[in-house]
């Protein structure tokens, strides 16, 4: 089968669409399917060559001038390559997949990652539509998506080729009982509401210590709030990490306090590191932790809420080491092979013609 897979870029800043993508393509090579990818290029291109996946150079800036550019050099990759399956992970690319499609002869399919986003009904112009969780399934068919196009396919990133394996890694040195996050730096991943938390339960706590790591164009505001606690000197903002594994393995507490967030790769990576894990109760969060078996629940927006299961946490050690083993137990089904084999009966669905 020959795939072509299309992103707005391949770099290695922590983005899950294109982790997912790389992932991807990289085992269907590995898989003896011809596999290539299309966009602007990034750190991941070495990744892609080392498995045997093409790269082509498309620009997808949405500027009128560069639409054009990209419209005819899609259609020159498209010429090339002649896949039987286009698969887009991004707006720009669906439309230029749908766009293009009388005249070639593959099937589109689409998998929505921010179903949060406005653009994300525009997924539906693909022939299948791939929902990386149920709740984003039921949110796309609430916005019209015909349920026959939708399919789940949960993410999973175990086993990546992006990483080693969890025991590879050293833990950083961390002051505990170390609370730790990884993700960008967005209001809507609950930042502040985490950095509030903290400072509610801080002086019960003083050798609790709290690590923030990820980068993003809203970390200022984040560190500003840090400042504002009379705690700044217990809240450490790591940026970006290549091997966010190394403070995943070493912190005692894994936070995601996200506001929406279809299906976040970095709860099975806490699971698999053995973090006691607290997060929010919204979109694809509850499926990613059985449905609060394997992680505690909390409401969205709510920092006393999530200071209270910090604080149940952190006082109970025996409780502590409940989260601890529970998060590992039923982790199988987090990894990208199996995500992998979903995604392929996708393509062989529409590849014998069932539309």
């Amino acid at each position: 089968m020959r795939i072509l897979h299309i992103l707005n870029h391949v770099r290695e800043i922590g983005n899950g669409i294109v982790n997912v993508a790389v992932d991807l393509a990289c085992l269907q090579a590995k898989n003896h399917h011809d596999v290539a990818v299309a966009s602007a290029g990034g750190e991941y291109e070495t990744l892609l060559t080392k498995y045997g996946v093409k790269h082509f150079e498309l620009d997808q800036t949405r500027t009128p001038v560069n639409l054009i550019h990209a419209t005819r050099r899609y259609r020159g990759i498209i010429k090339e390559f002649q896949p039987d399956i286009v698969h887009a992970h991004m707006m720009t690319g669906v439309v230029l997949g749908r766009v293009l499609k009388a005249s070639a002869d593959y099937a589109l399919v689409a998998t929505v990652h921010n179903e949060f986003q406005r653009s994300a009904i525009l997924m539906g112009l693909a022939d299948r539509v791939i929902a990386v969780s149920h709740a984003v399934a039921k949110s796309m068919a609430r916005r019209g998506i015909p349920e026959r196009k939708l399919q789940v396919v949960s993410n999973g990133t175990l086993g990546s080729v992006r990483t080693r394996s969890m025991k590879e890694y050293l833990p950083v040195e961390l002051q505990h009982p170390a609370i730790a996050t990884v993700a960008g730096m967005y209001q809507r991943k609950g930042i502040s509401e985490l950095i509030a938390a903290f400072a509610q339960i801080a002086s019960d706590f003083p050798q609790a210590h709290l690590y923030i790591v990820g980068n993003g164009p809203e970390k200022h505001i984040f560190e500003e709030k840090a400042q504002a606690t009379g705690f700044s000197q217990r809240i450490h903002f790591a940026g970006f990490q290549p091997e966010p594994q190394r403070y995943l393995l070493a912190a005692d507490i894994f936070v995601l306090a996200s506001h929406r967030d279809p299906s976040p790769l970095v709860i099975p990576e806490a699971r698999e590191a053995g973090c006691a894990i607290i997060a929010t109760n919204v979109d694809g969060i509850p499926e990613a932790l059985d449905n609060g078996r394997a992680g505690v629940l909390v409401p969205v927006k709510d920092s006393s809420a999530l200071a209270n299961a910090l604080t149940k946490l952190l006082s109970q050690p025996s409780l502590l080491h409940h989260w601890q083993d529970q998060a590992q137990q039923n982790i199988d089904r987090l990894t990208v092979g199996r995500v992998n084999q979903e995604t392929l009966a996708v393509y062989s669905e529409l590849k014998i013609g069932v539309l």
